[in-house]
This record gives structure tokens, sequence and C-alpha cells, in this order.
């Protein structure tokens, strides 16, 4: 009998101990964490290739060919550096590959930080507004000084839908795709539209043209897993729930984010809205402590569903090869 094909099992393999490492351990050191390093290159090219907002940028094409430099730069060694890893690993035995390959996927991914992060502002609010307003600014770059109660849960159920794409359903479809370097390449590239991708001022210095390669590129990974997360959110509520999700996904500025987040407000029958951009599901009710669990639990649904398709997939792969 043929021995089952290490690269096909490994690769299911490596995903089911990325989320259990995920569950049990969380994220590693910042000294040791890959994401924090990528924060730190971005960081460092940052400040030479965003003009300060004080300056007249004259040089808007010089700062866009900057910018998209710097990018790709660091993705190369992204990419280059987690193919090497791969590459040393291919010739171990299977389970050892999917334990070693698993462990370097878990810093791409991250669900029990985003859980523990959206529960955190609950419990903030439970304690009075301000403490709930003060947490909820750890996870989104708006003004929350004004934010009422509902608009605070709002943000943080919003941040939960968007990142469960972000955060956990994109890493694992690229590493899908491409493997881990398919994975690094996405993780980087995240970060960096959430370091640069902004249209404007961010931290004193303009953006609009150094950070715009940055932005596309984050909004073209995103495409199919933002649409796939949705998908998963709001399949189970039925072909109703689908129609209404396209239209309802298109009116927030982003090509991505509207969609988990508008298949989240559909899936819990709430608004959910940012002041004076978007309202996802208007005619929706305002989100309860209740609702923030029950979006908990249907984010918690995606990833165990994502983790028992990686196990059946092993399954199948070592049977197929096996029998």
């Amino acid at each position: 009998m043929p021995e089952l094909w290490p690269s096909s099992v490994a690769a299911p393999l490596a995903v089911l101990v990325a989320l259990a490492l995920d569950r049990v351990l969380g994220e590693p050191s910042a000294r040791w964490h890959p994401v924090v390093a990528m924060g730190h290159y971005l960081s460092f090219m940052g400040r030479r290739i965003a003009p300060l907002t004080d300056a007249l940028d004259k040089r808007p094409p010089i700062r866009f060919a900057m910018g998209a430099l710097a990018w790709s730069l660091g993705a190369v060694f992204c990419v280059a550096l987690a193919g090497a890893l791969a590459w040393a690993l291919a010739s171990w035995p299977w389970w050892v590959q999917g334990l070693a390959l698993g462990a370097l996927l878990k810093p791409m991914l991250s669900w029990r930080m985003l859980r523990d992060e959206v529960s955190a502002v609950e419990t903030a609010l439970a304690e009075s507004l301000p403490a709930g307003r003060e947490r909820l600014a750890w996870l989104v770059s708006r003004d929350v000084t004004h934010l009422s109660e509902a608009e605070v849960r709002e943000s943080a159920i919003e941040t939960l839908a968007e990142n469960l794409n972000d955060s956990v359903v994109a890493p694992l479809f690229w590493f899908a795709v491409a493997g881990l370097p398919g994975a690094a390449l996405y993780r980087f590239a995240n970060t960096a539209d959430a370091m640069w991708g902004y249209q404007g001022e961010r931290n004193g210095r303009d953006w609009t043209w150094a950070g715009k390669w940055a932005a596309r590129t984050d909004d073209v990974l995103s495409w199919l897993p933002a649409r796939i997360t949705a998908a998963l959110l709001a399949v189970p509520g039925g072909w109703q729930r689908l129609r209404a999700l396209s239209g309802q996904a298109g009116v927030t500025p982003s090509p991505n984010g509207g969609w988990p987040m508008a298949a989240m407000a559909l899936a819990l029958n709430v608004r959910l809205a940012k002041p004076g951009v978007y309202t996802l599901h208007p005619t929706g009710r305002s989100p309860t402590l209740a609702d923030t669990a029950q979006a908990l639990r249907f984010s918690a649904r995606v990833v165990g569903g994502l983790a028992a398709f990686a196990f059946v997939a092993a399954l199948f792969i070592g049977w197929r090869n096996y029998s």
C-alpha cells in the first residue's frame, strides 16, 4: 500500500494545528511574532514614504511609487522567507511537516484574540459607557468619544465580522491556495493596509498617495475571502438573507468589509452603522448584549466549520492515498 502524500495531508493537518494552538496558547510573544516584525518594517518605511501633513506634497506620483516599492520589498521578503521554511519542511514525515507548518501558520491568523477583545468591550460596557468607549478604541480607528452604548456595541460587532475575514478566513484561504507563502503574503498585505491604507491624515502623515498601493492590494487579496466569510455567516439564514446581502454590502465605502458586516447584521437582525458613513440593515433593531454574544457564537461556528472541513479533508486525502 502506498504511503500518504506528505504535501497532501500536511496542509489540512497544519490548519488544525494552527487553530488548536490559537485556541490553547493565543498569540506568540511580541518578540517572536512575525506580524510585529512586519509592523516594525512598515513603520520604518512609512516614515520615509509618507509626507508630514504640514508639508505641501508636490510629488503624488513619486509618493505612490515609493509606497508600491516599499510594499513590494516587504512582500517579497515575507514570501521568500515563508517559501524557504516550507521548502525546508518538504522532506520531513507528513505528520512532522503538518505540526511544523501549523506552528508557522498560527501567527498568520488570530481568532482567540479577536474573540477576547470583542468580549472585553462588553465587559467594559457593563462597568460604564466611558469604559466601553475606551476599550473599543483598542479595536477601531474611528473617534469613539461621543458614541452611545448602542453605537459602541455596533462598532464591536462590525469589527468582529470584518476581522473574522481578515484574521481567520482570508489567511486560511490563501494558505489553501498558495501554502505558507500565500498566508504570509496576505498577512503582510492586511497589516500594510491597516497601517498605510488611509485616505488623508493618519498619525501626522498624509497617506493619500503613499498608502494607495497597500490599500488596493489588500482589496484584491480580500475580495473573494470576504464574500466567502459573508456566505458562511448568511447561508444558515436561507435564500432571502443571501438575496439581501449584496445590496446591503454595497453601501459601505470598502469593497470587501461590507460583506461580512452586512451578513452579520442580517444574521442577527440588527442595525449596524458608522455615523455619517453607512447604515447596514436599517430596518433592524438596535443590538443588545445578547446580540454580541450571538455574534460571537456565529463567528465561532464559522471557525469550527473551517476546522471540521480541514479534518474531513485530511481524512479523505489519507484514505484515498492509503487505499
